[in-house]
């Protein structure tokens, strides 16, 4: 029996479209199931070195929530490069500056870090209210318990 791997034309013409409501739902939770819909691992077709997953909008990423005090104990770290140049910010902050980056750092932390994860990143879609532009693609609810 041969090992079948899914090549990079194959993979591009059955993407799906998938939308997350993020209302009161806790960030890693989140953010596994979406790194996982990203990749393609909920599909028969999932191949380690291909892109074979969906797109994923995720929407209202203004109520996500997070457990315990992480609100105020989690810091978001930035360095810009030069020399005393380290911002930190808490998760409160980071949520009143911009919500979108809070889920978008988490989803990008599970991925693999490789050449293919900076690709994979690109097909999630982050809005901070209900109203997204992609209904052209007629996504589907995606269910996250």
């Amino acid at each position: 029996m041969k090992t079948w791997m899914a090549k990079k034309e194959e993979a591009d013409s059955l993407r799906d479209w998938y939308v997350v409501d993020a209302t009161d739902k806790t960030l890693g939770r989140l953010a596994t199931e979406v790194a996982n819909v990203l990749r393609g691992k909920r599909k028969p077709t999932f191949t380690p070195h291909v892109d074979t997953g969906d797109f994923v909008v995720v929407v209202n990423s203004d109520k996500i929530k997070m457990s315990g005090n992480k609100w105020d104990a989690k810091r978001y770290y930035r360095h810009t490069g030069f020399f005393g140049s380290l911002k930190e910010m808490t998760a409160r902050e980071m949520l009143e500056k911009d919500s979108t980056q809070i889920i978008k750092n988490a989803v990008q932390h599970m991925l693999p870090k490789n050449r293919l994860s900076y690709r994979v990143i690109n097909k999630l879609k982050i809005y901070k209210t209900a109203e997204h532009p992609h209904a052209a693609q007629k996504p589907q609810a995606l269910n996250i318990n």
